[in-house]
């Protein structure tokens, strides 16, 4: 009976609701490995290789915080381990690609400017965790990380499968990280995409539209990717436009910072 009465504790539902979920974890585990990849991949000066890796993590990523959700596993550890992951993957990873890459040989200015990158994904990440109570969940405030990654590892991609080295565009790829990184910082909103429900029927055109998509980005991945992510990143800009010129009226949305996964 007391032996018992020692195991009960361990039954305990909320016991168990305080543990560590490992299916979601098991991909964010897998996204911080391909970051980690990108990182020995650029040391060794595989740049294509390491700017595919960043790809891989987003998606990965994307999959960890929908799959908690889904199975109902979401937890605080899941949260602090993805945004650790997101800083390796999004933040350290295309920094030290695009300055291996293209950025080593201008001095200063070039590790200057993948250090205001990598400080944006940090500021980034942690202004997120500070705000998770803000409710508007249709607007990112800053451009999201895995995409300043990807608008990142895309030039990467795509001027080496175009035969472009980094010296070449070296200054296109200093403005294009600084970029990158000061939207990351800023108060600019993207529209984020979360009140899609995956599970509500949606029309006939959403599935047209989706199969021709796959179709583009299989057509050609490094410059349809790399058109897609320069495309959001300024479509913030665009809507802050259209919004200043709207009537005074009308408030600005409230941002949800970086996402219910990342």
């Amino acid at each position: 009976m007391a032996e018992l009465q020692a195991r009960k504790p361990l039954l305990d539902p909320e016991r168990r609701r305080k543990g560590i979920y490992i299916l979601p974890n098991l991909f964010t585990t897998a996204a911080l490995f391909f970051g980690f990849y990108a990182i020995v991949q650029a040391m060794n000066n595989q740049f294509e290789q390491a700017a595919v890796a960043i790809f891989i993590a987003m998606v990965l990523d994307g999959l960890d915080g929908r799959v908690a959700r889904l199975t109902r596993t979401q937890s605080a550890f899941g949260a602090e381990y993805d945004s650790l992951s997101d800083m390796v993957s999004f933040g350290a990873a295309p920094a030290l690609i695009v300055y291996e890459w293209a950025l080593k040989g201008m001095g200063k200015l070039g590790w200057m400017a993948a250090f205001i990158y990598c400080a944006g994904a940090a500021l980034r990440l942690a202004r997120f965790n500070t705000n998770i109570g803000i409710v508007d969940k249709r607007y990112f405030q800053g451009l999201p990380s895995p995409a300043a990654a990807a608008l990142v590892a895309g030039l990467v991609w795509v001027m080496l499968d175009n035969g472009i080295s980094g010296e070449s565009v070296r200054w296109y790829a200093c403005a294009l990280t600084v970029f990158a990184g000061i939207s990351m910082v800023s108060n600019v909103f993207f529209y984020s995409g979360k009140e899609i429900n995956l599970r509500r029927s949606v029309p006939f055109f959403v599935i047209i539209a989706f199969v021709v998509g796959l179709l583009l980005v299989s057509s050609y991945p490094p410059g349809v990717l790399f058109g897609l992510f320069l495309c959001y990143a300024f479509s913030g800009y665009v809507l802050a436009i259209l919004r200043f010129f709207r009537k005074p009226a009308e408030a600005a949305p409230v941002a949800d910072g970086e996402k219910a996964d990342l």
